[in-house]
């Protein structure tokens, strides 16, 4: 049993991530049941209307999941940011709109959310897959990324990847809703009985604290900014750790926006000005205050690519 003054810490720590969850909603200004700001009044033709009405109110709204250094609410500026979201401030200034608010939603209501139209992008660094790409329209990614753990101090059961967790005969692996890590432990056969699944990083992050999980997949970003926010030291990032070998290759996710299929124009242009800013030193500036480094950069790989249209 953990000793008080532990248990304290830990206490104060959820509750300080749990405070940014909740400065997240009340931060947008919105309760994210109004109409978005790009909204048309019908499907035919919604691209260039989305755009336009933006481009007209000089706002549009875009949709995350709190989850840093991707999106989050920074609550000493009571401002939402993160690497995508400070990218879609530049590209978007760019193409005319000079706002952007964020409308908080779970991670596994993103694609459900932009499709009901509560918001007109996804800037949650969503990782492409071809499952997704069924159901929006993906930018080009801004970065690519290996997988990590979080794990419990000293790490009892030894979990330095995923066929760790498989071979265990008791190990339980933390995910967040809708995540792809999710798809990677079924993909590697993992029992559904040991997938716990969280709503958040941050629940994520104090199911490993409570022994709720014994390991939180995650991308390697998202776990480095976790541990930077750790303060009473009950858990660890798993070193070494190897990736997953999925259909015989090494798994290695990329991050993009997401927009609706009928706004596939919105995506084109927003995609033509992010490839004039991807990679170069505004863009490095940019992300680096949140990790990001030249070793995650996209390279040559395209939506089109994840997607598997070309």
């Amino acid at each position: 049993m953990a000793s008080i003054a532990h248990a304290a810490k830990r206490i104060l720590l959820t509750a300080g991530l749990g405070l940014a969850l909740t400065a997240c909603d009340s931060g947008s200004g919105t309760t994210g049941n109004e109409p978005a700001a790009g909204k048309a009044a019908t499907s035919e033709g919604a691209s260039a209307d989305t755009l336009a009405a933006a481009r007209k109110t000089g706002t549009i709204r875009i949709g995350y999941a709190n989850e840093a250094p991707f999106a989050y609410m920074d609550s000493k500026e009571a401002r939402v940011t993160g690497e995508a979201v400070e990218i879609a401030r530049v590209v978007l200034k760019r193409m005319g709109v000079s706002e952007v608010e964020g409308v908080l939603t779970e991670f596994g209501s993103l694609i459900p959310g932009l499709q009901a139209r509560r918001f007109d992008i996804i800037a949650a660094g969503m990782y492409v897959t071809p499952e997704r790409c069924a159901q929006v329209a993906f930018s080009n990614p801004t970065y690519g990324v290996g997988e990590a753990f979080m794990v419990q101090k000293g790490n009892p059961k030894n979990l330095h990847s995923y066929e760790d967790v498989l071979k265990s005969q008791d190990a339980r692996l933390g995910v967040v809703v809708g995540a792809i890590q999710g798809d990677y432990a079924q993909k590697l056969n993992i029992p559904s009985e040991r997938v716990i699944v969280f709503p958040d990083a941050v629940s994520a992050l104090s199911g490993v604290q409570a022994d709720r999980a014994d390991a939180y997949a995650a991308t390697a970003l998202t776990i480095n900014d976790l541990m930077t926010k750790v303060t009473d030291q009950a858990v660890q990032k798993a070193e070494p750790f190897t990736d997953p070998v999925i259909q015989g290759e090494n798994v290695r996710g990329y991050g993009a926006f997401a927009f609706r299929k009928e706004d596939q124009s919105f995506a084109d242009a927003f995609n033509a000005e992010l490839a004039k800013l991807i990679g170069s030193e505004e863009h490095r500036k940019l992300v680096e205050p949140f990790g990001f480094t030249e070793s995650e950069l996209p390279g040559d790989v395209t939506a089109a690519k994840l997607c598997g249209t070309k």
